[in-house]
């Protein structure tokens, strides 16, 4: 029954590990099609920040799941699911094999595992989480997270309040640890034959080399200027927006805000990245079959292609 099911293409990686250009020779090479993993390149106008691919990067590779909402709309891992069982299914038919893209872990287990078990968002738990956070810092809420549920608060930095603040809200709307939900959780299959990539750094410091030059990268190429750009043409905007805690942004809004100076705007972006990859990394260890290629070596792409060869 297993060979019958068509196949899938999950290729996972902590930020700056290669991954879109791997994605990009795959299309070049392969029938697939790519769908974007990413919670950031979601958001429209948050170019720079997201490291998403360029105008000429798309128009020779695709990508579905980038640019389709505004950065004042909030995207779930549920949202995610749906829209990428949809599009699966359309590629599939289309004699496609869907080739899914990105270093946001969770949305690839949701799509593996399913969602069944966790509640929706309710905006007036999150209303009084936040106004807690408020008072004491999310670190204090991060305490608090460990003591229901440690094993979700152990994952989590001490400051990554959305992430806080959602198992916080799992936990007062149905009593559970979001963790316990997690394993109690009877999802359907996902009925494709899948094979998981995790393209993994052999040297991490060579990855923290990596994500400090993709950094002042971003700096130079005029992520302030973004970030006032989107808040000048989205005026909602708050630290408290789901687009503005991504990584990086979160860090220039801080910048904008008197918080620190330019020059430690740049320290703590490439911390809050390497963390970012840290947890990534966190997530691809706790996988299960999973084939890891080094991201490092000189051929990656071409042994990404093997590998993908002899699975279909």
């Amino acid at each position: 029954m297993q060979q019958q099911l068509s196949p899938t293409v999950f290729l996972m990686g902590p930020t700056a590990s290669g991954k879109t250009g791997a994605a990009v020779h795959l299309f070049s090479k392969l029938p697939v099609e790519i769908i974007s993993v990413d919670s950031a390149l979601v958001f429209k106008d948050m170019d720079i920040g997201t490291a998403k691919p360029d105008a000429a990067t798309l128009a020779q590779a695709p990508h579905h799941l980038i640019d389709i909402i505004d950065p004042t709309s909030a995207y779930s891992a549920a949202n995610f699911r749906s829209d990428a069982l949809k599009l699966m299914a359309e590629i599939t038919a289309r004699g496609k094999i869907p080739l899914l893209v990105g270093g946001t872990m969770l949305y690839f287990k949701a799509l593996a595992e399913g969602m069944s078990g966790l509640p929706q968002a309710n905006a007036e738990v999150r209303a009084r989480l936040d106004a807690r956070a408020a008072l004491i810092g999310w670190p204090a809420m991060h305490e608090k997270l460990a003591l229901i549920d440690p094993v979700t608060a152990a994952r989590l930095q001490a400051n990554d309040a959305q992430r806080i603040q959602r198992a916080l809200e799992v936990f007062e709307i149905t009593g559970e640890a979001m963790s316990s939900l997690f394993k109690k959780q009877s999802s359907e299959v996902l009925p494709y034959r899948v094979l998981k990539i995790a393209l993994v750094p052999s040297d991490r410091s060579v990855l923290h080399q990596r994500i400090a030059a993709r950094f002042d990268e971003m700096l130079k190429l005029g992520l302030v200027d973004e970030v006032k750009m989107l808040l000048t043409n989205y005026p909602q905007l708050t630290p408290e927006s789901t687009s503005m805690r991504c990584v990086g942004y979160r860090q220039t809004l801080e910048h904008l805000s008197g918080d620190y100076a330019a020059d430690e705007l740049r320290d703590r972006g490439v911390f809050a990245t390497r963390q970012l990859a840290k947890r990534q990394l966190t997530w691809l260890r706790g996988m299960e079959d999973t084939l890891e290629i080094d991201c490092l070596q000189a051929d990656l792409n071409g042994v990404v292609l093997h590998r993908i060869k002899e699975f279909l």
